[in-house]
């Protein structure tokens, strides 16, 4: 059973507040979960206490018996100094699609060109 800490979603339409669950991954995001550790209120500004919530000491429990936080409790996380998040790196983000295409259909293009070329210059003339 793989077990994530993740956030669960409650509050009204339009006024978003997230409970920090212990759930089964294959669990629905705002249904059956295992343990609440606290709680994340993100209509707060960032400089309040109340924003963030969280029982450390459960948490470091979970993640001993092996559960693996989703991305934005790995923020959460890496803020209060327990888990290490890895920076990511995705350099193409910033290009638009078409130009990704554009750019992936080139380089499949001089791939099938250029093993072609020294096949045919490698094979002896014929006389």
């Amino acid at each position: 059973m793989p077990v994530v800490i993740r956030m669960a979603r409650a509050g009204t339409k339009k006024r978003p507040f997230y409970h920090v669950v212990v759930a089964d991954s294959r669990a629905p995001r705002d249904g059956r979960f295992i343990e609440r550790l606290g709680y994340f209120n993100p209509l707060l500004p960032k400089d309040k206490t109340d924003r963030l919530k969280l029982d450390m000491d459960k948490v470091k429990a979970w993640i001993a018996k092996g559960a693996q936080p989703s991305d934005r409790v790995m923020r959460f996380l890496d803020a209060a100094g327990v888990m290490k998040r890895e920076k990511r790196n995705n350099p193409e983000k910033a290009v638009p699609r078409k130009e990704r295409k554009a750019k992936e259909e080139a380089a499949k293009a001089a791939a099938s060109a250029a093993p072609a070329a020294p096949a045919a210059a490698a094979a002896p003339p014929a006389a």
